[in-house]
């Protein structure tokens, strides 16, 4: 697919994966529009390209139907990631708010498949694997595409979500014809991340000194953190590759548990603290590890940032843009808000 040119849409663009998205679209030549209502964006991850005048911005709520047509107007492809979402702590305490994706999401499709536009790409979840594979992190477990499929056993309203969505896409893909296609984004970080995740979290305690560091569960669990670099690039090969409504898995195969995380997270910062475990605390899935080897297959794409790697490189943007008062004084809410 020839970009340059090409009028694209990207919803929830001001955030943090969408934003990078965007950078990458622009530098490709696509016509980029952005469409967030900077619930959990920010402008400013885009304000170099509104200054330059290489995207074109609309702030508000794609649930309302006048708004959304706007900005759908006249797009070719549609990447939609704009949603009501957050970390592990947000997920689990807002099950009403993650619950108006289920709207948005099948009233957006509607209106692409009505205004012809060509391709949607939407951006899913590691959310949709049913809860009942990961619970022993001692498995050695790599979710494969097919695991999700009855029983099915969604991680929360937002996982349900999530799934609903993807099959609604396939459902129009394959019956009305439109081309589209889901990333399964795994456990996401990176530079403009947000407290509420994991990763993010982890740095923001350490700039401040935390001690004793709180670390929510027993830091036993299993993740598979993907470098948001990574995933963009697998987003936009899937837009490229990808027609039929299928949806793959974008994530590393590195399985880290999450106690190390917070080790390497504290000797890269230079924090001596007391490890302090709260096992009450929303934890999540025990063992979350994608299989990529259909993206390896359909998008030739592999992730290329090792988790350290990356972890060094977020840490050092997090220190180098943030004010330690102002982490220290709003840290807390920002775990479980967006």
């Amino acid at each position: 697919m020839d970009w340059k040119g090409r009028k694209v849409l990207v919803t929830g663009g001001a955030s943090f994966i969408g934003s990078h998205l965007t950078d990458a679209l622009v530098k490709r030549g696509a016509d980029v529009r952005v469409a967030d209502d900077l619930s959990s964006g920010h402008k400013e991850n885009i304000q170099g390209h509104l200054d330059d005048g290489r995207v074109e911005f609309l702030k508000g709520d794609l649930k309302d139907h006048d708004f959304a047509s706007k900005a759908v107007e006249g797009a070719s492809v549609v990447f939609h990631l704009a949603a009501d979402h957050g970390g592990r702590g947000y997920v689990d305490l807002h099950q009403a708010a993650c619950a108006t994706n289920l709207g948005l999401d099948a009233s957006l499709f509607l209106l692409c498949l009505n205004s012809g536009v060509e391709k949607v790409v939407y951006a899913s979840s590691g959310c949709v694997y049913p809860n009942f594979l990961q619970t022993d992190p001692t498995e050695m477990l790599y979710l494969t595409e097919d695991m999700v499929g009855p029983p099915f056993d969604a991680d929360n309203m937002y996982g349900w979500a999530k799934l609903m969505a993807e099959m609604t896409l396939q459902s129009f893909c394959q019956e009305w014809g439109m081309k589209g296609a889901s990333c399964r984004y795994f456990t996401v970080y990176g530079e403009r991340g947000k407290e509420d995740h994991a990763v993010i979290a982890m740095i923001a305690r350490a700039m401040i000194k935390q001690d004793p560091f709180v670390v929510w569960g027993t830091g036993e669990q299993i993740r598979n953190w993907t470098y948001v670099g990574d995933i963009v690039e697998g987003t936009i090969r899937t837009a490229e590759k990808i027609d039929d409504g299928t949806a793959i898995n974008l994530g590393t195969t590195e399985r880290t548990k999450v106690i190390e995380a917070v080790k390497a997270v504290l000797e890269y910062t230079g924090h001596d603290a007391k490890i302090e475990l709260h096992p009450e605390m929303p934890t999540g899935p025990l063992n979350r590890v994608a299989d990529n080897s259909l993206a390896s297959r359909l998008l030739e794409w592999e992730p290329q940032v090792k988790f350290m790697d990356g972890l060094r490189h977020t840490a050092d943007w997090y220190f180098a843009n943030k004010d330690v008062e102002e982490v220290r004084a709003t840290l807390e809410s920002r775990l479980t808000e967006r």
